[in-house]
C-alpha cells in the first residue's frame, strides 16, 4: 500500500495502509463542526491526536478497539458532542474500505467510545446539577429559617407596636410593644377586628384610606390616630399601615406599625393653646380668632350668615396711665371674664385682639337683631364698676357691629368693615354700639385704598394730567388752561382730584405729587410755547396749602422753569384763601418772590374761605377765580337768583376795584356766559367752554383758532 498524503499544516502520521480516515478530510470535518470555537493550535493538536489513535487502532496484528474508543472519547472531552459530527466521522472511517468488516468494526469502536464518553459526561453534568440544586435548596431553607428568626426577633423586640392582620380586618398577631401601647394582655388583641378600634377623634380620611389599602388600591398610608386603651384612657399614635401581596399580586395581609406619641401630642396641644390664647386673659387670641373666622367661610351652607362685634374699652388709657400697667392688666382680665361669662353661654366666641380691643364672633348668626343683642350684652356686662384692689373702676365700651351673609364678603373685608364701624361708634359718642353702614364703609375703604396705594402710584406712572380751557368772555378765545391731575387707580378706576388730594395733604404726599404736577404742566406749556409762540395758552397750576408754606417752594419753581425752558410769565399759580394766614405769614414772602420772578398768582375758589378782604391788599395776586358754586347754583328764577347774580356782580366789581382780573368757574351754559360778559367778567371756565381734556385736544383747539 502507498504512504498516505500528509494533512496540510499537520505533521505526517505513522505509515498505515490505507490511511483511514483521510487526515485532511478529518481536519476539515472537525473545523466545520465546533472547531471554529477552539484556538487553532488546540484544534491542530486534537486532529493530530485523534488521527494517530485511529491509525494505531488499525495495527497489523489486529484491530485495537481501545485506541478507536479513545479517539471518540477525546472528541467528547473537547466538546465535539454534535450527533452530526459522529455521523460524519463514521462516514469518513467507512470511506477507507467500503463494505470491509475491519473498517466497520473500527467505526463501531470509535462510535462506542464517543457514546460512552458522552454518557459519562451527561451523568456527571446531571450529578452536578443535582448537587447544585440540593445545595441551593438547603441554602434557601437555611436563609428562610434565618429570615424567620430575624423577623421574629425584630417583631418581638421592636420598640414600636406591630400588628399583622388579614385583608378581612382580623388581627392575627401583635407584638409586646403593641400590647403595652393598648395596656393589653397576651391574647387580648388577637381575634379582634381592626374596625373595632375606631375613635371619635379619628383624623378625617383615615378609614377611607384603610378601605382603599385592603382593597388593593393603595400600598400604604400614615396618620396620627388616637385609640382607647384597655383602661379607657386615650393613647395617641402615629400609625403606618402597609399591604402585603402574594406572588400573584393578590393582597393577603396588612401590617400596622404604631408609635406612641401621646406625650408629644399633649406637648403640642399645650404649645398650640399657648400660641392661640392670650396669656393675660386666657381668651383666644388674634390668631385663634382669624382661624375660626376663616373656618366660617370654608364651606358655608347656602344663606349662612355671621356677625362680628368689635369692642374697644372707653377710658382704659386713663386707668393704665394713672394707676399703672399692673392695675390695667387686672382690669383687662376682669373685663375678659365678664365678657366670657356673658357671651359664651350664647355660643359666641370672645377673643382678645390686643391692648384693650376684644371681638365677639357670632357663627350661624340668625340676623342683624342677634348681632345687636350681642353688642347690648357686651355693654350690659361692663355697665357696673369693676372692683380691683380697693378701687371701683368704671369702664365702658364702644362696639362696632357687623352682620352679613357669608357669601357677600370675605374674612379680611369683614374685619376691616367691623373695625371702621367701631371707630364710627367712638366718633359718635362713646358707650354705645353702631351698626355697619355699607355706604359709609365704602367711602372709608376707598379713602384707605387711596392712602395705601398713593406712595407707589407716582413711581408706577399711575397719575396723568388733563387740561381745562379758560376762555376770554369778550370773544371766546382760549386764554389759558388749568392743569388738573388724575389718578388711574388699578382697582378704583380713574379718580379726580377731589377723591385723593385731601388724603395726599393729610399724609404729606402732596409735596412729591405737587412737584410732579408742576414739572409735567410746565413741560407741556413749554412744548406748546415752542410750537405755537404767542398763541400758546398760559398754564394754571394749583398749589396746596402745604406747598405754599414749604420753605423750598421758590427754589423748586425756579428749577422747574429753568429745566423745561418756560417763561415765568406763562405760569399762573392758583392758591386758596386759607394758604396765607396773615400779612406776617412766612409764606407771604415766598409769594412775593414768585411774583418778582415773573410768575402770576390767582386766588382760587374766592368767596368760600375766610374772605378777609383786607388781605387782598397784601397778597401779590393778579386775578381772582370766583368759586363755581356761585354760578352753577343760579338755575332757579326768582328772588334767590337775583340776589345770587348781585353777589357775583359785587365780586367782579370788587376785583376790578382792586385792579384784579376775574375768572368765573362753573359756567355751564351760554346764558350764564352772556350774563357774566355783561357784568364785565374777564374770563370763564366750565363745561360750556370745554371739559378737562388730553393735551392733544388742546392742540386741536389752538390750531382751529388759527383758521
Amino acid at each position: 500500500m502507498s504512504r498516505p498524503r500528509p494533512v496540510r499544516d499537520e505533521p505526517e502520521v505513522g505509515a498505515v495502509e490505507p490511511a483511514v480516515p483521510d487526515p485532511e478530510r478529518w481536519g476539515s470535518l472537525l473545523r466545520g463542526s465546533q472547531g471554529t470555537a477552539m484556538h487553532p493550535d488546540a484544534l491542530h493538536r486534537l486532529v493530530t491526536r485523534t488521527t494517530e489513535l485511529l491509525h494505531l487502532a488499525q495495527a497489523d496484528d489486529g484491530l485495537d478497539t481501545g485506541a478507536a474508543a479513545e479517539a471518540g472519547a477525546l472528541l467528547v472531552e473537547s466538546h465535539f458532542t454534535d450527533p452530526g459530527l459522529l455521523a460524519g466521522a463514521i462516514s469518513l472511517i467507512h470511506a477507507g474500505g467500503p463494505g470491509q468488516p475491519r473498517y466497520a468494526d473500527l467505526a463501531g469502536a470509535f462510535a462506542a467510545g464517543w457514546a460512552e464518553a458522552l454518557r459519562e459526561r451527561t451523568l456527571q453534568e446531571q450529578e452536578a446539577i443535582r448537587l447544585a440544586a440540593d445545595t441551593a435548596r438547603r441554602e434557601a431553607e437555611r436563609a428562610l429559617r434565618e429570615s424567620e428568626a430575624r423577623f421574629r426577633a425584630l417583631f418581638e423586640s421592636a420598640a414600636i407596636g406591630i400588628g399583622i392582620g388579614d385583608v378581612e380586618g382580623n388581627i392575627l398577631a401583635v407584638n409586646k410593644a403593641l400590647q403595652d401601647i393598648f395596656g393589653a394582655r397576651p391574647g387580648d388583641m388577637q381575634g379582634r377586628r381592626v374596625n373595632d378600634l375606631v375613635h371619635p377623634e379619628d383624623s378625617s380620611g383615615v378609614w377611607e384610606a384603610y378601605e382603599e389599602m385592603v382593597s388593593g388600591k393603595r400600598e400604604h398610608f400614615s396618620f396620627d390616630k388616637p385609640y382607647y386603651r384597655q383602661d379607657g384612657e386615650v393613647v395617641w399614635t402615629h400609625l403606618t399601615c402597609s399591604l402585603i401581596r402574594d406572588d400573584d399580586g393578590t393582597p393577603v395581609y396588612q401590617v400596622a406599625m404604631l408609635e406612641d406619641i401621646t406625650d408629644r401630642y399633649r406637648l403640642q396641644e399645650r404649645l398650640r393653646h399657648q400660641a392661640t390664647h392670650d396669656p393675660l386673659t386666657g381668651l383666644p387670641n388674634r390668631s385663634a380668632f382669624f382661624e375660626r373666622l376663616e373656618a366660617v367661610f370654608d364651606s358655608p351652607e347656602p344663606g349662612a350668615r355671621f356677625g362680628l362685634c368689635y369692642v374697644d374699652l372707653d377710658g382704659f388709657k386713663v386707668v393704665n396711665d394713672s394707676l399703672g400697667h399692673e392695675m390695667g392688666d387686672q382690669l383687662l382680665a376682669a373685663v375678659a371674664l365678664r365678657l366670657e361669662s356673658a357671651l359664651r353661654p350664647l355660643g359666641h366666641l370672645v377673643a382678645r385682639l390686643g391692648g384693650d380691643e376684644f371681638v365677639v364672633l357670632l357663627e350661624d348668626c340668625r340676623g342683624e337683631q342677634e348681632a345687636v343683642a350681642a353688642a347690648k350684652t357686651v355693654l350690659a356686662a361692663l355697665a357696673k364698676p369693676v372692683p380691683i384692689d380697693g378701687h371701683r373702676l368704671a369702664i365702658g365700651a364702644s362696639v362696632g357691629v357687623l352682620e352679613r351673609p357669608v357669601a357677600a364678603t370675605t374674612p379680611m373685608a369683614a374685619v376691616r368693615a367691623a373695625d371702621l364701624t367701631l371707630y364710627r361708634a367712638k366718633e359718635e359718642g362713646r358707650g354705645r354700639w353702631t351698626l355697619f353702614d355699607p355706604q359709609r364703609n365704602a367711602r372709608s375703604v376707598s379713602r384707605y385704598a387711596v392712602s395705601v396705594r398713593m406712595p407707589v402710584a407716582l413711581d408706577r406712572g399711575e397719575f396723568f394730567i388733563d387740561y381745562q380751557p379758560l376762555c376770554l368772555l369778550a370773544d371766546g378765545s382760549l386764554s389759558a388752561v388749568e392743569a388738573l391731575v388724575r389718578w388711574r387707580h388699578p382697582q378704583l378706576g380713574v379718580l379726580g382730584p377731589d377723591e385723593f388730594i385731601g388724603t395726599a395733604e393729610e399724609t404729606g404726599l402732596i409735596m412729591p405729587l405737587g412737584r410732579w404736577v408742576l414739572e409735567q404742566a410746565c413741560g407741556q406749556a413749554a412744548d406748546w410755547a415752542r410750537q405755537f409762540g404767542d398763541r400758546a395758552p398760559q398754564i394754571n397750576v394749583n398749589l396746596a396749602v402745604r406747598q405754599v408754606r414749604n420753605a423750598g417752594l421758590v427754589t423748586d419753581i425756579d428749577r422747574i422753569l429753568r429745566s423745561c425752558g418756560l417763561e415765568p410769565s406763562r405760569l399762573q399759580l392758583e392758591i386758596t384763601e386759607s394758604a396765607v394766614v396773615g400779612p406776617k405769614d412766612e409764606s407771604l414772602r415766598a409769594l412775593h418772590s414768585l411774583v418778582d420772578m415773573g410768575v402770576s398768582l390767582a386766588v382760587d375758589d374766592f368767596g368760600t374761605g375766610w374772605s378777609n378782604l383786607a388781605y387782598l391788599r397784601d397778597l401779590p395776586v393778579s386775578s381772582l377765580k370766583i368759586a363755581g358754586s356761585f354760578v352753577s347754583d343760579l338755575k332757579d328764577t326768582g328772588r334767590e337768583q337775583v340776589l345770587g347774580w348781585r353777589i357775583v356782580g359785587g365780586l367782579v366789581s370788587l376785583a376790578h376795584t382792586l385792579g384784579l382780573t376775574v375768572t368765573a368757574e362753573g359756567v355751564e351754559n351760554a346764558d350764564h356766559a352772556d350774563r357774566l360778559r355783561q357784568m364785565g367778567c374777564d374770563r370763564a371756565q366750565g363745561w360750556h367752554f370745554g371739559r378737562p381734556a388730553r393735551p392733544e385736544e388742546i392742540v386741536r383747539r389752538i390750531m382751529e383758532s388759527d383758521k
